[in-house]
């Protein structure tokens, strides 16, 4: 998701299916028409984004209203939602905390780690097409890294 769109979410933009996470997203930069999209969040099974979700707000005592709020010293939890750029903010922190270069990651380093990670586990690029909302097959091209050059090599077994 994007980062507004991922602080836009409200709790009535949840639906919890046997299935997984179904996310309304109200508006985005690829709806003009603001017409509104559904995509769908696959529970994990090394980190939960379904689980996870449910821990925070529960924890968070949230029942209608922003989904993502500002934590204060103490543990109180804002009623306003965060602000897009508060998502960058609070990656490079944990960027660092394990052990990787801070100024390399942002909001953004979210949504193209997704789409690099789909690649890699081998999910077809139409349905990443379906998650991300992006329309031209180019486009998510660059967002999908590299880092297995040799993995499915057109080349491979032909000498």
């Amino acid at each position: 998701m994007r980062r507004s769109e991922l602080v836009g979410l409200n709790v009535n933009d949840l639906k919890v299916t046997k299935a997984g996470l179904r996310l309304y997203i109200r508006t985005s930069k690829t709806d003009q028409e603001r017409l509104g999209q559904i995509i769908a969040i696959a529970p994990g099974k090394a980190a939960c984004p379904v689980k996870a979700l449910r821990d925070w707000l529960t924890a968070a005592k949230i029942v209608s209203g922003p989904i993502f709020r500002s934590v204060f010293n103490g543990g109180r939890v804002s009623a306003n939602r965060l602000s897009d750029r508060s998502v960058a903010e609070i990656v490079k922190p944990y960027a660092k905390r394990i052990g990787l270069e801070p100024a390399s990651f942002s909001a953004h380093s979210l949504r193209a780690g997704f789409l690099t990670s789909a690649a890699q586990s081998g999910a077809s690029v139409f349905k990443m097409m379906n998650v991300s909302r992006h329309k031209r097959m180019d486009t998510i091209r660059g967002y999908i890294r590299d880092t297995e050059l040799f993995r499915d090599h057109a080349g491979t077994g032909l000498l």
